[in-house]
């Protein structure tokens, strides 16, 4: 039931799909649940596995000179994947990381193509899917490039207006691309008066 409303909720953003087509989705993928901290891949592994978030949320990141940075956080009712992995079938720069507890449905890239091919509706689904996502990634790099910090942080709250909750703040800052020192300035109850 949990798995239904999920899809129900995610198909009021990216459009219907058959009955038929999402029970075969849901019967051709697995309901998995993760505990705080479980990585599913690593840098330089291959991965062909995504997961839908039902409750919980996860991370991408990497590591760059020993330091951790994370790339994208995903939440509740969003889709979570190595995508350089996932889509061109080379290793990893990612890492994957569930920050939360989370139950998740995972499915691999063979059920995505069959389902695809097999189901219109299916296809159109994952096509906004992937644009949401690149949409979504270029707005971040345009965020990261020309506006403050104070703005980056603002525009993140704007979207996740809860990721402080939920999120250690280190790995905000560097999400951010700034330091936890700058965030706590940013986030520092004088500022926002």
């Amino acid at each position: 039931m949990i798995i239904e409303r999920t899809l129900d909720i995610i198909e009021g953003k990216h459009g219907l799909l058959t009955k038929a087509c999402k029970d075969e989705f849901i019967a051709s993928s697995k309901f998995c649940t993760f505990k705080k901290g479980d990585v599913v891949i690593r840098e330089g592994q291959y991965s062909q596995k995504a997961y839908l978030i039902i409750e919980g949320c996860s991370r991408a990141y990497y590591l760059k000179n020993g330091k951790d940075i994370s790339d994208w956080f995903t939440f509740e009712n969003q889709f979570m994947a190595p995508i350089v992995s996932f889509f061109s079938k080379k290793p990893s720069p990612h890492f994957v990381e569930f920050v939360e507890d989370s139950k998740v449905l995972e499915f691999s890239k063979e059920i995505m193509d069959y389902l695809s091919s097999k189901h219109h509706d299916f296809e159109h689904f994952i096509s906004t899917v992937v644009t949401e996502t690149m949409l979504g990634l270029g707005e971040r790099l345009y965020t990261i490039q020309f506006n403050k910090a104070e703005e980056r942080y603002d525009h993140l709250l704007s979207i996740y207006p809860e990721i402080t909750n939920r999120i250690p703040l280190t790995h905000i800052a560097s999400y951010l691309g700034i330091t936890l020192e700058t965030l706590s300035r940013i986030r520092s109850p004088k500022r926002r008066i």
